[in-house]
This record gives C-alpha cells, structure tokens and sequence, in this order.
C-alpha cells in the first residue's frame, strides 16, 4: 500500500506505477450478486453447469463486474492522508481484454497518468488501471479511471 502524505506526493508521482495490489478472488457468489444486481443473467455468468460446455469452459464475471471492482483496487493499493472524501469521477476508455473465470484471483496496477489541483482542496487523478487474472499474461480489464480526493494537505 502505497500512502501519500500530501498532494504535492501524489503529483511527484505522475507516469510512474504508484501501487501493485494484493490477490482477490472472484467467486460465483459475487458474480450472481451481481447479476441480480444489474439484471445481466446471461447463462455464461450465472448458469455453472451451462457454462461448462460454452465458449470459455467455465462461469465468467461480468465485464463490468471486474469493472466495479476498481474503487476496491484504490482502497487496498493507496491512500492519501487527511482526504476527508474521494469520488469516482468517471472513465476515459475501458476494454475487457480476456475473461474472468469464477474462482480467478485478480489484482491491479495502478499507474498515475496525470494529478490537478482542484481549488480550494482537491485533486483529480488519472489513473491507468491494468487488472491482471493470476496465472494469464494478458490483462482482464484496461481501464482509464478518473479520481478525485478532497480535504488533504497540499
């Protein structure tokens, strides 16, 4: 877990990968949650004897399930000090480049792509966020995250 003490850490920071999370896993649980949650019950999801014979051998995560996932990566892999509140601003481009079996182990690398000041006490930061699926070199999800922290030092 990387911490930062003020904004002015978070901005000497810029281009470089500021944190590597730990291991979480997907399990079938989540991903039916998920899907009563969005209404997206496609059988490749929620449908484990179906999926066996489908096109990836097993259940899959939602795309947008692993998508969900990106404040939880923020909380384990960074904190900024003092920052009283921090918002999902939005997204820049997202692709889901392989899937998320049930039972994966995921993790993120989140790289710093750029950091402004908000006035009176905030930043915005962009953030390049590479999910990894254990065991697969190609990345599950790609995502450009916007970010923002209000109320710590400068």
């Amino acid at each position: 877990m990387k911490t930062f003490r003020s904004y002015t850490e978070v901005s000497a920071c810029v281009g470089q990968e500021v944190a590597v999370t730990d291991w979480i896993t997907i399990t079938q649980e989540q991903v039916n949650l998920f899907a009563d949650a969005t209404g997206d019950h496609q059988w490749i999801h929620v449908d484990p004897e179906r999926a066996k014979t489908g096109p990836f051998g097993a259940p899959i995560a939602h795309g947008f399930l692993t998508l969900s996932l990106i404040p939880r990566f923020f909380d384990l892999g960074l904190k900024i000090e003092g920052a009283r509140m921090g918002v999902n601003y939005g997204l820049n481009r997202v692709r889901f480049t392989a899937p998320v079996p049930v039972g994966s182990r995921l993790r993120a690398r989140l790289l710093l792509q750029a950091a402004e000041r908000i006035e009176p006490d905030g930043i915005q930061m962009t953030w390049l966020v590479t999910v990894e699926r254990e065991g697969s070199d190609k990345p599950v999800c790609v995502a450009e995250s916007l970010a923002r922290n209000y109320g710590a030092a400068p």
